[in-house]
């Protein structure tokens, strides 16, 4: 029986920085998908749809265009707009939740939804590495979604987001980035070995950090980043005889002559820089940089920053793929050293 009132079925997500057209694309999909409204049903005219829900009329006609496109509806003129097959592959409905934005997630976004292709509806969130908000959008969503994709990073809490990830229908969940111990089933996993990682990169930079005598990790005391980064830097400094330290608070830090320093954020990197200028030394020469994570920027920063980072490319088609053969297998990506000036 077709519905009288298909506004009844459409619901935005405030949380969601999924843009306000594709929720609505998305929507119009889980009634079509539940059978609330038959073939030939009239929907709403753009203007309506826009008055009724109070978004834009840009907003109403890009989710129609979407639908157009793939055959889903069909417009008449001077009549409207029409469900022209009410009979679709049911779509895949992925929860997808990022710890922050950054550059490199984008990347990872965009391998992951280009390889799911256009049967996929993804809704992301971002809960900027807050415990308490990530339980928050996890729990209130846990029976709505084909799969629920997380990146389980926490600036301060998290001790217990075992309890909260283990709600999760284990065929349904795909852990990124980093594992949770305590997590219990057979899941899918595309994880970093971070301690690893640290120490075979840093490996692989030996003979150029034998300029130094000293090397430092820039490690806030309340961070997100995981203490097995801390881990695989201390094995390497003690490993291979570096002198090493660990700098929680770069506004107290100065600049010394005969260190090699690693930045995990780009704003620690900026302000890093500025203190090497500051104290008049030459970066390459007298200090080396590492940046983590590699983006566009540290090609052409101080003629080129070295840096260690994850295959993300990688991590986001091997996520996707994993979803489309519904594996539970854990699969570690590959960390990059790229030698470059600084260092």
């Amino acid at each position: 029986m077709a519905c009288t009132n298909i506004y009844s079925y459409i619901k935005f997500d405030d949380y969601s920085i999924t843009p306000k057209y594709l929720q609505l694309t998305n929507s119009i999909l889980a009634v079509i998908e539940k059978g609330n409204i038959e073939k030939d049903y009239n929907l709403p005219s753009i203007n309506d749809l826009s008055y009724e829900l109070e978004i834009s009329r840009n907003t109403a006609e890009k989710a129609y265009n979407n639908l157009k496109k793939t055959g889903i509806i069909s417009s008449v003129p001077g009549k409207g707009y029409f469900i022209n097959k009410p009979v679709i592959k049911k779509p895949l409905r992925i929860f997808l939740i990022l710890n922050k934005l950054s550059v490199h997630k984008k990347i990872m976004y965009d391998c992951f939804a280009q390889t799911l292709g256009k049967n996929a509806l993804i809704d992301l969130f971002v809960y900027n590495n807050d415990y308490p908000l990530f339980e928050k959008m996890i729990l209130e969503r846990i029976k709505d979604y084909s799969y629920y994709v997380i990146f389980p990073h926490f600036a301060a809490g998290g001790e217990n987001a075992f309890e909260v990830i283990n709600t999760i229908p284990k065929e349904k969940l795909l852990v990124m980035s980093r594992c949770v111990s305590g997590v219990h089933g057979h899941f899918a996993a595309v994880y970093e070995d971070f301690e690893r990682n640290i120490y075979t990169t840093f490996s692989g930079a030996l003979e150029r950090l034998r300029k130094y005598h000293t090397l430092n990790i820039i490690f806030a005391e309340h961070t997100y980043y995981p203490s097995q980064i801390m881990q695989g830097f201390r094995r390497f400094c003690f490993d291979f005889g570096f002198n090493y330290e660990v700098t929680t608070d770069l506004q107290k830090m100065r600049a010394t002559e005969g260190t090699a320093y690693l930045s995990l954020t780009e704003d620690d990197l900026v302000a890093l820089v500025k203190k090497i200028q500051a104290a008049g030394l030459e970066v390459g020469k007298q200090v080396g940089v590492i940046a983590y994570n590699e983006t566009a920027m540290m090609q052409i920063l101080l003629g080129g920053i070295t840096t260690i980072s994850a295959d993300f490319e990688m991590m986001g088609i091997k996520a996707a793929r994993m979803i489309l053969d519904k594996s539970t297998e854990k699969v570690s990506v590959p960390f990059y050293l790229r030698l470059r000036g600084s260092l």
